[in-house]
């Protein structure tokens, strides 16, 4: 186990270093900040002195080596329109966004590992066809046009629930949280929702086929002519034998709810790194650009090492192929 770790640990670093200089050079390739953030009217003195105070009049490689030092004591620069620390800018916008991203994948498992054995027990029967059709309208329907029509109709029409905002937040060991208030919740709700559609179907038809596959198997032959429930059936032996890749999905999925979840964030002005993001993009603040997709790096690495840790867990197979290899 421990050299499985290590030999993780080792992949990890490579795959954040080759990160960084694709994130690195890709936005240094794309455009000037300096046309951006300076009025046409500015001198060349004062270009001059703006870009040698952003450190730009240095040689790429220089700019990325002296980006590298400042990372490894927790500083990827400071922002160009802003000022202020990159890092502390996302931090500021962070806990929003996992909060929505924690609905989001909440709302996929409670949703959809239940509809998925439902249609995977029932495969035939129109419960089990219905679940199917409405996983893929799930996969089919844009993410912009589905928080629209939420908007529209729970907003708009019903008036049940509000357009957007992040509404009242409470603390919760130093960070203001939405779900702890009824305001708060209400303005969760539509955003996460919208947010977890998708996972909600993947998690639907992952759930089915490992059902269906799950019962074709011995061992629940066998149980049922032991003449166990079938509640324990499907509690014991069907529903533990598909959490693997149940939990390889939530999890690598939640790294891309983060990741992407600006344009939910734009749609219900959701107060996230979202739009920092699009206004960053859009003066080409390359600090922040990078801090956040370095983060965001760093946050599928981690996820897909605890993961790969995960299965070693679950699964025996795995450790004895590793140690194998």
């Amino acid at each position: 186990m421990t050299a499985f770790l290590l030999r993780r640990l080792i992949q990890s670093i490579v795959v954040l270093i080759a990160m960084s200089l694709l994130v690195f050079i890709a936005l240094h390739a794309i455009g000037n900040p300096i046309d951006i953030l300076l009025s046409p009217d500015a001198d060349q003195a004062e270009r001059a002195r703006t870009i040698s105070a952003f450190g730009l009049d240095q040689p790429l490689w220089q700019q990325y080596f002296y980006f590298a030092k400042q990372a490894l004591h927790g500083d990827l620069g400071r922002s160009f329109s802003f000022g202020t620390p990159a890092l502390q800018l996302i931090a500021e916008r962070l806990p929003a966004t996992l909060e929505l991203a924690i609905a989001a994948i909440l709302i996929a498992i409670v949703l959809g590992v239940p509809l998925g054995l439902w249609a995977g027990l029932r495969p035939h029967g129109i419960a089990g066809k219905s679940i199917m059709t409405i996983s893929i309208l799930g996969f089919s329907l844009p993410t912009f046009w589905v928080g629209m029509m939420l908007i529209m109709l729970f907003a708009v029409h019903l008036g049940w629930l509000p357009s957007g905002g992040r509404g009242e937040t409470a603390s919760l060991f130093g960070v203001q949280v939405s779900f702890l208030t009824w305001d708060g919740l209400r303005h969760l709700l539509l955003p996460a929702f919208n947010l977890a559609l998708f996972n909600i179907a993947l998690v639907i038809r992952l759930t089915r086929a490992g059902a269906q596959e799950a019962l074709l198997q011995d061992y629940v032959r066998f149980a049922r002519a032991k003449g166990l429930r079938p509640a324990r059936i499907v509690g014991v032996h069907v529903l533990k034998n598909i959490l693997i890749p149940v939990i390889t999905v939530v999890a690598l999925q939640f790294g891309s709810i983060i990741a992407f979840a600006i344009v939910t964030e734009s749609i219900f002005a959701w107060p996230g790194m979202g739009k920092l993001i699009i206004d960053s993009v859009r003066v080409l603040d390359r600090p922040v650009i990078v801090a956040y997709l370095m983060l965001t790096a760093i946050l599928f690495v981690a996820i897909n090492l605890v993961t790969d840790l995960l299965y070693a867990a679950l699964d025996p197979r795995v450790r004895l192929t590793d140690a194998k290899g």
